[in-house]
């Protein structure tokens, strides 16, 4: 897949009553409104910046992405604030000039174990039902943030996914490693449900094109072309999603 049209930014976006803040990247051009993609960071707390590599190559593959910061460390574990994203994004997607109609739910780390939980669980989000989930990087042996038991244990007590599961996981993870998304890979095709698992050489910065600074304890970009060509296939597979 080639990575050929030009980023918009609208940055610091305020999306709720809880006063975060999100971003939202859009193809600079595009013949017809493009798929909506909202975009959960990981146990940091407000790291929205963290998902701008991923989220820019994303949107360069035609999608328009909204990611937004979250307080995992909240006293609800950050349901309030992952809900109201998924409000904004209900509401606000046509005026960004995203079809409301095509919206996938994504997911890094922390973030893909909810957005995983959310459509085992459409009930939890207020019954919407994405037309595709994306865990990038993600454990599924413990509960998410709406209070959900872990999915791996919803599945083989019967629970159906609500839209097609598409995982990414670097082979080389050592923080979660890709062990986590086989096993809910697995999971699935023993029920006969569709999903994908997508592994590339990469660790658990490196699935989004970022590395880890232990200096700021924090993942950043970075211009090593092994990371971003490893990223660039988590982009892939969040536009093959929305598409």
């Amino acid at each position: 897949m080639t990575v050929d049209l030009e980023v918009d930014v609208e940055a610091g976006l305020p999306y709720g009553p809880g006063g975060k803040l999100l971003d939202v990247y859009r193809p600079a051009a595009a013949a017809v409104p493009p798929p909506a993609v909202l975009l959960w960071h990981g146990i940091g707390p407000d790291e929205r910046d963290v998902l701008a590599p991923l989220a820019r190559a994303a949107a360069a593959l035609g999608a328009v992405v909204f990611v937004p910061d979250w307080r995992p460390d909240a006293e609800d574990r950050g349901r309030a604030h992952l809900l109201e994203s998924l409000a904004y994004v209900r509401e606000q997607a046509a005026r960004h000039g995203a079809d409301p109609e095509r919206t996938v739910l994504a997911g890094w780390s922390t973030g893909a174990t909810s957005a995983v939980g959310a459509v085992l669980d459409p009930d939890a989000v207020g019954g919407w039902r994405p037309s595709a989930v994306v865990g990038i990087a993600g454990r599924f042996d413990i509960p998410d943030r709406f209070g959900g038991a872990p999915a791996l244990e919803r599945i083989a007590a019967g629970a159906v996914p609500a839209a097609p599961v598409l995982l990414a996981h670097g082979s080389t993870d050592p923080v979660v490693p890709a062990q986590h998304s086989r096993d809910l890979a697995d999971a699935l095709r023993a029920r006969e449900l569709p999903v994908t698992l997508a592994e590339s050489a990469a660790d658990h910065a490196g699935v989004i094109m970022t590395a880890y600074d232990p200096a700021r304890n924090r993942c950043v970009g970075t211009a090593d072309e092994d990371v971003l060509r490893a990223g660039r296939g988590t982009a892939e597979l969040l536009a093959r999603a929305a598409g």
